[in-house]
């Protein structure tokens, strides 16, 4: 019996040391880091659709549109690296502002581009590859900056809180650009995603977080630096392990689900109905950012790999079984296990990379996940051709089951404990930050 009063009040005091999960909402500086980051991936919602049809209205070329969108996905890609070195090396809050604006005047000189009927190809294509390279320093700063504005003890609430805005912010705005495009006009579209990099920017002015720089950064050279953040990534076999697995994933899951998806639609479910099914996915991530903010286990993200086996039933249904209901299905389930992935991958980042080189990883981490995508969307088309779309969406769905179990079977990945035994891997701010650098 004193046994069991001993154990109930082990549970209760862990109970009530269990950190509420709006608790990261507390500290000031993440609320504007979220606030930011929302009204960044709503304008982000938003250019895709409204660049499309002003491309589409210009030329009606689908060839003008790929070298508009590929020339920002090129510059994102060569600058991501570097964006990391910069993010370690100045203040993040800072460059988040400075990305921002300069994003937000390139975005503006499209629209007024498209809405005084003066754009041309070649211009579009300039100025998307300035966003992208703008977007390519924003990102490893404003993953690297959560752990500063948030005790460590609250890093899993806060990354899911984070991910749960940016979802609900891909659902508005993407539902935002067609309203729009569909009322007013792409132009019009363009220069909402314009005003919403000027006001992230704003609210990224409001993120006062105690500096957290590498010391050596100032002094050492780019390639230097460079360096660093490939020995803090080459070093841990859990994150390179990881970076290799979804290097496939990624390509795999947009050239299987983005590329090959629509064309199954069109022969099956109509496109209406695919849309149904994306937005049913998305919805799935809402509900999964929810459900990770209530997960406490210790092998964190051993479970998040594992739940990214939830990916190949979307790929076999659209393969098999392309019906309404069944991509329905697999698709909420998709975005739900997904999202348990995203909060598990954050937050053992946070935890285990020294904040002071935390950005630099973070771009590692972003050019190794994103190197293949290109390759598989340019390569899905001809193979599909070669051996029909369904067995090609097979092979998709058996490159994910072998990227988990490669990952598995990394003993780093299954050992990695949340949180880390040794200290912690950034210094815990005050709700009200006082020292800004």
């Amino acid at each position: 019996m004193a046994a069991a009063k001993t154990e109930m009040a082990a549970a209760k005091t862990e109970l009530a040391s269990t950190p509420s999960t709006w608790a990261p909402l507390r500290h000031s500086a993440f609320r504007y880091l979220v606030a930011g980051r929302f009204t960044t991936m709503l304008g982000n919602s938003v250019a895709p659709i409204a660049l499309a049809f002003a491309v589409l209205d210009l030329t009606g070329s689908v060839r003008d549109l790929g070298l508009v969108v590929g020339a920002r996905s090129l510059t994102n890609v060569l600058f991501l690296l570097f964006g990391g070195v910069l993010a370690d090396r100045l203040p993040r809050q800072a460059v988040l502002v400075a990305a921002g604006t300069l994003a937000g005047i390139t975005q503006a000189a499209v629209a007024v581009l498209v809405l005084t009927d003066t754009a041309t190809i070649p211009l579009l294509i300039a100025l998307s590859a300035a966003n992208g390279m703008v977007t390519a320093f924003a990102f490893p700063a404003a993953a690297a900056l959560v752990p500063q504005t948030v005790p460590v003890e609250l890093l899993q609430s806060a990354n899911a809180l984070n991910r749960l805005g940016i979802n609900a912010a891909m659902i508005g705005g993407a539902s935002l650009g067609g309203i729009l495009v569909a009322a007013v006009g792409p132009g019009w579209g363009l220069a909402v995603d314009a005003a919403t990099f000027g006001l992230a920017a704003l609210a990224f002015t409001r993120v006062r977080v105690t500096a957290l720089r590498d010391r050596l950064v100032a002094k050492a050279g780019t390639w230097t630096q460079l360096r660093q953040g490939w020995s803090e990534f080459s070093s841990r076999s859990w994150l390179w392990s990881v970076v290799l697995g979804f290097m496939l994933i990624n390509a795999a899951l947009t050239s299987g689900v983005n590329v090959l998806g629509p064309a199954v639609a069109d022969d099956t479910i109509g496109r209406r109905s695919w849309g149904i099914v994306l937005a049913v996915q998305t919805t799935g991530m809402v509900v999964g950012a929810l459900v990770a903010l209530r997960i406490r286990v210790r092998r964190l993200l051993l479970l998040g790999v594992v739940c990214m086996l939830a990916e190949v039933p979307l790929l076999v249904a659209l393969a098999w079984t392309p019906h309404l209901v069944v991509l329905l299905v697999a698709g909420f389930l998709a975005g739900l296990a997904v999202e348990q992935f995203g909060v598990a991958w954050e937050t053992s980042m946070q935890q285990h990379i020294p904040a002071d080189r935390l950005a630099r990883v973070y771009s590692y981490d972003a050019l190794g996940s994103f190197l293949a995508i290109p390759i598989g969307q340019i390569a899905v088309g001809p193979v599909a051709l070669a051996i029909g779309t369904g067995p090609t969406l097979l092979a998709a769905a058996g490159l994910v089951l072998l990227a988990v179990l490669g990952m598995v079977a990394s003993p780093g990945v299954r050992r990695l404990t949340n949180p880390p035994t040794g200290a912690a891997a950034h210094t815990p701010t005050d709700p009200e930050p006082a020292t800004v650098r």
